[in-house]
């Protein structure tokens, strides 16, 4: 199987959507733009997103090679702490934007079929007691290029990185009969950690409608690589602005491929999300 042929493609095709979201009458629009006011413009977002985690996930539990495999979406059920908020300053045509998340889901699960060891379905009648916490950071940073903005379009052409520290930590008891399953200890608890920088590119931006344009339609996409194979994200929704900000609500999604041989094989977050902006 041609891995590097099958990733570029999948870059080339993120890519291609993510051009695909400014329409060419945005990019005919520079005449109306406020891009040389000269002045600071901030907007600060508190948010709340509980997402769904899925993914794969190896936990070695035996120097010979057996692993406990399991997909976290069907154990974390629970949010432990978070927070989360964005940054975005423009002057002009340039600007910053920043992103951080922690997150501290938990769950367990009695009498589970759900996983294998060593890669292998588990024989009838056993099963396992899993307890499954994951911590970790997202942090996105990335200089902006505004290509549009008037009184129904604002689009920022974005490039950056992403820096990911996620540390999951699986608690285990099987009980039942593995047979040819070679396992030292029934029970036990490992722990395991992905730390990735990646390089990204994307789009973030808006689109006002109704007479008074108070209305609007917020997106963001960005696709990226490095420490792993392939990351993306991708968030649209719709707000609505006052005089002081806006609120929003978004349903966003966060992937991530890691290199072959990983522990942590594949990673993803899918949710709604809601927030509030405060501009000045």
């Amino acid at each position: 199987m041609n891995v590097t042929g099958g990733l570029s493609r999948k870059l080339l095709a993120l890519c291609f959507a993510t051009g695909a979201l400014v329409p060419a009458t945005v990019l005919a629009q520079s005449s109306q733009t406020d891009w040389d006011s000269g002045n600071w413009a901030f907007a600060a977002t508190i948010y709340g997103w509980v997402p769904s985690v899925g993914g794969k996930m190896s936990f070695p539990v035996d120097p010979a090679g057996a692993n406990i495999n399991v997909d976290p979406h069907q154990i974390l059920d629970s949010l432990k702490f978070t927070f989360m908020g964005s940054l975005d300053a423009h002057n002009g045509k340039w600007g910053a934007f920043t992103d951080f998340i922690y997150i501290d889901l938990g769950g367990n699960k009695s009498q589970t079929r759900d996983f294998t060891v060593g890669g292998h379905p588990i024989p009838v009648g056993v099963t396992a007691d899993l307890n499954l916490d994951l911590k970790g950071i997202v942090w996105t940073l990335a200089g902006e290029y505004r290509l549009a903005s008037d009184t129904a379009w604002k689009v920022d052409v974005l490039a950056g990185a992403r820096y990911l520290d996620i540390k999951p930590t699986l608690g285990y008891s099987i009980n039942g009969d593995l047979g040819p399953i070679g396992l030292p200890g029934r029970s036990g608890s490992k722990e395991i950690r992905a730390t990735d920088w990646d390089g990204i590119v994307g789009l973030k931006g808006r689109y006002a409608f109704g007479d008074d344009r108070k209305w609007f339609v917020p997106f963001y996409l960005d696709v990226g690589t490095g420490q792993s194979d392939l990351t993306w994200q991708g968030a649209a929704g719709v707000g609505y602005s006052f005089q002081w900000g806006e609120v929003l609500a978004m349903w966003r999604y966060l992937d991530y491929n890691f290199k072959s041989g990983s522990d942590l094989q594949e990673l993803n977050f899918n949710g709604a999300m809601l927030g509030l902006t405060f501009r000045w």
